[in-house]
Order: C-alpha cells, then structure tokens, then sequence
C-alpha cells in the first residue's frame, strides 16, 4: 500500500454520544482504512455528546474521502466537518510584504518617502551601482515561470504555477534569508519571455527561471545571461545536476568506485537530463548511455534501456513512473546506484530497487536519501548575491555539489544517508562559501 503524506493532511470534526466510546470508534475507523492519526483533542464534552477533532495524514484524496465515508457510516458519528489541511495553509497565499523600516512619525515618512527618498533616487543615478548597496536589489531573486512544465503537473499556465513559485520564494527566505517573488508571465513565446525578464531586471539582483519546458528553457536562459548583468540560474536544470552529482559522489565512496570508471544509464534526455550529463561528465565521468521517450539518444548505442542496464554502475532516471523493471536492477552491476527521481512516482519502486542496489534515492521525502533542489539553490543565490556576482560557471556548480557531499561527514555516511537533511544549517553556509570562492 502506498505511503500516507501530510501533503494529503485533513481534520476531521466528528460527533457522538458518549456512551459509545467515540474516540475508540474514530480511532479504530481511521487506522482500519490505512491512515496515520496526528492528533486527537476533545473540543467539547457533554452529557449528551463529544466533539472530537482528529488529523490524519491520507495517500490522497480519494484516501481521504474514504476515510470521511468510513467514519459517516457508524450510525453512532456524526461528521461536522472536514478540512483540508493543505487548503488551509495556502488561504491567502504563502507570502506578504513587509516594511523593514518604521514608518510611525511625519519624520518617517520624510525619511523613508517624500522628501527624503529623493536624495537617494539622485545618489543612484550619479553612480548606478549603488542601487545595491541603497534598495532592494542586493537580496532579491525574482522566481520566474512561464507555467509551462509545472512540478510532474505539466503545461498548467502561469496562475496554477503561482503556487509553487510561491512556495520556492518561502523556502528561498527560510533557509538563506533571501527574498524572492514570483514573477509567472503570462506568456510562453521565448522572445516575449526574455524580453519581459530584460525589463524587469534592474529591480533584481538574480533570476531563478522556473518550470518552463525543455527545449524552450535551454534558449530562454542562455539569452538572459548574455543581456543581463545579473546570474541567471534555471533551478529544474541546474539545481537537480547539483543534488545528483552531490549524491553520486558520496554514493562511489560507499561502493568504492570512481566516477571517470562507471557506466551510467539515464532516462530522461529533457532538462534536468541534459544538465546532470554535462555536469557529471564536466566532473570526469566518460561512459553515460541516456534515453528519452522515444529511445537512446547516444551515439553508438542502438539497444533498449533494459539493454544498457545490463552491467551498469549507476541509473539516474529523471523520465516517468515504471520506466525501469526488477529484471533491470538485478542485471546491474554489484555495488550498484539507483536514482530513480521522477516525482511522486519514480521509475522503480525503491522498495524494489533496494533488494539488489546498494544505495537507493528518490525524489520523495517519504523515502532515505531525497534528491531535493532545496540543498543548492538558497546557498547558491545566497552565495551570488554577497558576491554580487554576475555569471554563473560550470566550476561554480561542481564547487556547490562539493560543498553539499561535505556536509555529510564519513561517519555519517551510509545507504540511507548519503545527502544532508534540507533542515542542516551548515549546507546553505558551505555552499554559499564555495560560490564566493568561485566567482
């Protein structure tokens, strides 16, 4: 049975008499339909009736109206309400402004606005590069997307993204302090798009392009790096070559391989693929066999995936849910890698995978080992802004991987662990000093 998640989170408001003991009766209703219960309180307590609010974490949603069904079938209970705990955290959006100033007083205002805020517009246009060190521009990133390629979502257009851009903005101020803003255009003609970015660049001092679609993404960046004298950084590329290539080379110490020795079989050619082959093979890997959708996009190779899986070191799918078989995972070679990334389901079960692979990793953060772009990028911009940096380099990207692997130490270092945690402190703080370092 598949994993419950708080991502499927629900309160329940549920009614009974006392006389029928309804706590034991939700609770017994609830774990016998496979949910995880959180938390139970007894709102109220009558003579006559309880009111009992339970959480539980579900699969999904159908889970959870079965587990809403279950509980209205006791003739006893009485279901008041179900909320959706996820809903309920993005009410209103996940983001606000606020002002880092007082503004109580007339003097204030004359400081923070008219007349005073003239002096400083002047002092930036005698010497532009203050505009750094006197707004916002030194800690801002704006988080731009074309809604095109939205999570495992697909082509869902700019306000359905605005979500998850609001979401990557939170995590980019809660882990390096930075303050990014969604910026979803409405737009997904590449000229359009660059230009839009092109004008609204000054106010920025970094741009993190977000789920846009492969090929168009590839163009979009590489366009916005020549304009602009900001790095511009596309996260769904970048950010997942980071992670993975963090994770191989802890992963090679554990099984005592070198990565310019190890056959690698990759299944997704898009973005995030093209990305990890040029930066594994940048980092001394030679032998990489990728397929995408339509077969093996390598020269000199003409077989099958199961075929190139037979005797490889390491699998890195980046593709589609089932794409890779048990019989595939049996033929690798011993000491094997499996990272099977496509979200939420990967190529393989890693249940599966686990019986003959040495070390398993997946894109969820129900498994050991998730792949999660949250340990690069807030270092990574963190590290660019402080620099006032400019480019973004191949040099630059590996320094962060490194920096990532550091963060777990050789005692640390097994099957189940062989990237941080995303709540480790030290992993924004080394990354950012590698990107200092590298610029």
């Amino acid at each position: 049975m598949a994993s419950t998640s708080p991502g499927y989170g629900i309160t329940i408001r549920v009614e009974g008499s006392p006389d029928l003991q309804p706590v034991a009766l939700i609770t017994a209703a609830i774990t016998g339909a496979g949910a995880t219960i959180t938390a139970l309180d007894v709102v109220e307590s009558l003579l006559e009736k309880v009111v009992i609010d339970v959480t539980c974490d579900t699969i999904d949603a159908d889970h959870a109206q079965e587990i809403t069904t279950a509980l209205t079938a006791h003739s006893g209970l009485t279901v008041r309400k179900v909320s959706d705990r996820t809903f309920l955290l993005h009410l209103g959006g996940k983001l606000e402004v606020q002002s880092k100033v007082p503004l109580k007083t007339r003097d204030d205002l004359s400081r923070a606005y008219t007349p005073g805020v003239a002096r400083i517009c002047q002092a930036i246009v005698e010497d532009p590069s203050d505009v750094r060190r006197l707004t916002m521009k030194r800690n801002t990133v704006a988080v731009v997307t074309d809604g095109s390629a939205v999570l495992g979502l697909g082509n869902i257009g700019p306000a359905a993204a605005l979500p998850v851009m609001e979401g990557k903005a939170a995590l980019f101020k809660r882990f390096a302090d930075v303050d990014a803003w969604p910026v979803c255009l409405d737009t997904q003609d590449v000229d359009e798009i660059v230009r839009t970015v092109q004008l609204i660049a000054p106010v920025y001092g970094g741009i993190n392009l977000e789920d846009i679609s492969a090929p168009r993404c590839f163009e979009i960046e590489a366009r916005l790096r020549d304009l602009l004298d900001i790095p511009v950084f596309h996260d769904d590329q970048h950010g997942t070559a980071i992670v993975v290539l963090a994770a191989l080379t802890n992963s090679l110490k554990l099984v005592n391989k070198d990565l310019s020795r190890i056959k690698i079989v990759m299944s997704g050619a898009g973005a995030a693929g093209t990305a990890i082959s040029r930066l594994l093979t940048k980092s001394g890997a030679k032998t990489i066999i990728a397929f995408d959708i339509d077969g093996c996009v390598t020269d000199g190779f003409s077989g099958t995936l199961s075929d190139a899986m037979k005797g490889a070191d390491v699998f890195i799918g980046v593709s589609a849910p089932n794409v890779l078989s048990e019989i595939d995972v049996a033929s690798m070679a011993s000491g094997s890698i499996v990272f099977a990334l496509a979200n939420p389901d990967p190529e393989i079960d890693p249940v599966i995978a686990r019986k003959y692979a040495s070390v398993v990793a997946t894109g969820r953060s129900d498994q050991p080992n998730q792949i999660n772009n949250v340990l690069a990028f807030p270092g990574i911009f963190r590290g660019l802004l402080d620099a006032n940096a400019n480019k973004i380099t191949d040099e630059l990207l590996i320094a962060a991987a490194e920096a990532i692997a550091s963060c777990v130490s050789p005692s640390q270092l097994n099957a189940s662990f062989i990237v941080p945690s995303v709540f480790d402190s030290q992993v924004v703080a080394k990354v950012a000093a590698a990107v200092k370092k590298s610029v």
